[in-house]
C-alpha cells in the first residue's frame, strides 16, 4: 500500500466515522449520561471490536459467516436482544441516577461516609471493565461492521502487491487509529455538554438515562431492520 493510497483510505474512514451510527451515537450517549471516563471505556471496547472484525475479514472468515442467511439472521437477532437489554437496564435503573441519598445528606449539612466514598470509587473501577466489555460486545455481535469491513478495505488492497490479508490488517489498523481519535474527541465533547446539563439541574440525570435507554432502542430498531 503505497502513500497516496494509504491517504485516500484515511480520508473515506474519517468521513464515514464522522457519519452519525450507532457507534458515534454509543460513545456520545455513555459519556453524555455518564461520564468521559465511561465513553473512553466505550471507545476503547468498540475500537477492540473493530479489531476483531479486521482480523475476520483479512481471514476471510467474515464472508463465510456472512453468506450464510441463517448466521447472519442469528447475528442480528442477538446484537438486537442484546442492545434491548441494556435499554431495559439503563431504563430500571434511571432512578439511581439522581443520587437522592446523597442529595438528602448534603441538603442536611451531612457528609458521606467514608465506607460509601470508597464503594464508589470501586464501582466506577467496575463500571469502566464492564463498559470496555459492552462496547467490544455491541461492536462484534453488530453485522453491519463486518458488512461495511467486507466492503470497504477490498477496495484499497492492491491484489499485485501480494498479501492481500496482511494489506487488509493494515487498512483496518489504521482505520481503528482515526476511529480512536475522533470517538475520543466526541467522548470529550459529550461529557462536558452532560456535566453541564446535570450541573444546572440534579432533574436532568434521570432524564438523560431515559434518553440512552431510547438510544438503544432505536439502534436495536435500526440493527434489526438491516
Amino acid at each position: 500500500m503505497d502513500f497516496h493510497q494509504m491517504l485516500g483510505f484515511l480520508a473515506v474512514a474519517v468521513v464515514l466515522t464522522l457519519i452519525p451510527g450507532p457507534d458515534i451515537v454509543f460513545v456520545a450517549a455513555q459519556s453524555m449520561t455518564k461520564s468521559r471516563k465511561s465513553g473512553l471505556a466505550v471507545t476503547l471496547g468498540l475500537c477492540t471490536g473493530l479489531l476483531v472484525h479486521t482480523t475476520l475479514a483479512a481471514l476471510g472468515i467474515s464472508a463465510i459467516v456472512l453468506s450464510s442467511d441463517k448466521a447472519f439472521m442469528a447475528i442480528k437477532v442477538l446484537g438486537a436482544l442484546y442492545l434491548l437489554y441494556l435499554a431495559w437496564k439503563t431504563w430500571s435503573g434511571r432512578k439511581k441516577s439522581s443520587s437522592p441519598a446523597g442529595t438528602a445528606g448534603q441538603e442536611l449539612g451531612g457528609t458521606t461516609p467514608e465506607p460509601e466514598q470508597e464503594t464508589g470509587a470501586s464501582q466506577r473501577e467496575i463500571g469502566f471493565a464492564a463498559l470496555y466489555r459492552r462496547g467490544i460486545t455491541m461492536n462484534v455481535i453488530n453485522p453491519k461492521v463486518s458488512l461495511f469491513f467486507l466492503a470497504l478495505l477490498p477496495q484499497f488492497v492492491a491484489e499485485d502487491k501480494g498479501n492481500v490479508p496482511f494489506q487488509m490488517i493494515q487498512l483496518g489498523v489504521l482505520f481503528i487509529i482515526q476511529a480512536l481519535i475522533i470517538f475520543s474527541c466526541v467522548s470529550l465533547l459529550s461529557s462536558l455538554a452532560g456535566g453541564f446539563a446535570t450541573g444546572r439541574s440534579s432533574k436532568w440525570a434521570p432524564r438523560l438515562a431515559i434518553a440512552e435507554a431510547v438510544i438503544y432502542v432505536l439502534l436495536a430498531t435500526n440493527l434489526f431492520l438491516l
